[in-house]
């Protein structure tokens, strides 16, 4: 992924007002981050724990979604796995609910996946960050066709909350 700004970042976000990007939480440190690593910038906000951003690049802009999850979300009695990655991290994965672009949005309408609930899908998925064990099932793909993959369902799921 390549680098973006603050102001990058915050211009990006699609289901939520100006002055929501404006007072989010963007993280300090974006010179450190992995960027090489990323298929999308994600974070969850540290003074609000059902809060949640990413920002991927889709059709060759950035694009932000705010993230909610719900809560209290209840214990299950077995693990899920990421939508996304497919990746079952011992941290945990957590619906994420989105809010819809637009009248739609307005009108309370939404998108839920399953996500990493520390959104760290690139780094599990290249090895950087160990999910734990048993966190991926052993597949015959190639890591360039994991991460299209990967990316194939964040933009599906990023499409279905701006369309």
């Amino acid at each position: 992924m390549t680098p973006l700004t603050e102001s990058e970042i915050r211009a990006a976000f699609v289901n939520c007002t100006k002055g929501e990007a404006k007072r989010m939480h963007v993280p300090r440190d974006l010179d450190a981050r992995p960027w090489a690593d990323l298929d999308y910038l994600g974070w969850r906000d540290p003074q609000a724990p059902d809060r949640a951003y990413l920002v991927a690049t889709v059709d060759g802009r950035p694009t932000g979604l705010a993230l909610r999850r719900p809560s209290p979300e209840p214990r299950q009695r077995r693990r899920n796995m990421c939508s996304v990655c497919l990746t079952n991290p011992a941290g945990g994965v957590s619906l994420m609910v989105a809010r819809k672009a637009g009248k739609a949005g307005q009108q309370g309408n939404s998108v839920g996946v399953y996500l990493c609930d520390d959104l760290a899908c690139s780094l599990y998925l290249r090895g950087r960050k160990d999910a734990g064990p048993g966190a991926r099932l052993p597949e015959s793909l190639t890591l360039e066709q994991k991460i299209d993959r990967t990316l194939a369902h964040l933009t599906a799921f990023i499409t279905r909350v701006t369309t």
